[in-house]
């Protein structure tokens, strides 16, 4: 039973990890990214919106309209950039991209080494799981939800502290031998949670941003960086071909 528990345990720090990661690399892709994905988005219904007022055919006209519909509504100045302005006014990143310069790519909020060795520990000391009393699990999933907020801001400061903290708390109380019923509910509940983390896994390596993470995982931002690249050029051909239309 303990050997399958620390086997859970060890699966679900990596699942817990790959999480950080990809919703770390969904923050940066959408703040580097997305506003060349909405400038791409308006030149192609201006593109269309020009072809369809030269021809003035229905099916021109239509593929405008579905085209303008796909826009998402231009977001006020404040909005845009809510986390780029400052006493001092726009920030660098706000500037560059008002004026359809490259933006640089937001600070790289990744756990360190150091944060991921920490937070491994506390996961494996403290673990709900390892739990049998109710009042014992509450105390864990408390301080890990602690520990997990921590780690996903890659504050090793903090997890440092918490392992401190971990270390001169109480110490549980021997447990106790399980009945065979509660060996068998047990492993019953070991055997869910395990599926429950393999769907979790899954769906994290299935979506959009998992797959590109898993394409770069020892260098995301460089990925990132050749990402936005192939959108500039996108938007330098678009930019050209309405050009060519509206002359």
């Amino acid at each position: 039973m303990r050997v399958a528990e620390q086997a859970l345990i060890e699966f679900e720090i990596a699942v817990e990890t790959f999480r950080v990661e990809v919703e770390n690399f969904s923050r940066l892709h959408h703040q580097k990214l997305g506003p060349m994905y909405a400038r791409l988005d308006e030149l192609d219904a201006r593109i269309a919106e020009a072809r369809a007022e030269r021809s003035g055919d229905p099916e021109d006209l239509r593929k405008a309209q579905e085209a303008r519909a796909a826009v998402m509504p231009m977001p006020g100045v404040e909005e845009l950039f809510h986390d780029w302005i400052d006493s001092d006014g726009l920030s660098p990143e706000a500037a560059a991209m008002l004026n359809e310069r490259p933006v640089q790519a937001p600070k790289r909020v990744r756990p360190s080494e150091e944060a991921r060795r920490l937070y491994r520990e506390l996961a494996r000391k403290a673990h709900p799981d390892l739990a049998r009393e109710d009042a014992e699990r509450q105390r864990r999933e408390e301080f890990i939800t602690r520990v997990n907020a921590a780690y996903a801001r890659g504050d090793e400061a903090q997890l440092r502290e918490l392992s401190d903290e971990w270390e001169a708390g109480p110490v549980p109380a021997e447990e106790r031998p399980s009945e065979s019923e509660e060996l068998y509910a047990r492993l019953e509940w070991l055997a869910q949670r395990k599926d429950m983390l393999s769907a979790m896994a899954r769906e994290l390596e299935e979506s959009a941003i998992g797959a590109m993470l898993r394409m770069a995982p020892e260098d995301p931002d460089r990925l990132l960086e050749e990402v936005a690249e192939q959108l500039l050029a996108q938007v330098s051909e678009r930019e050209t071909e309405l050009a060519g239309l509206v002359e």
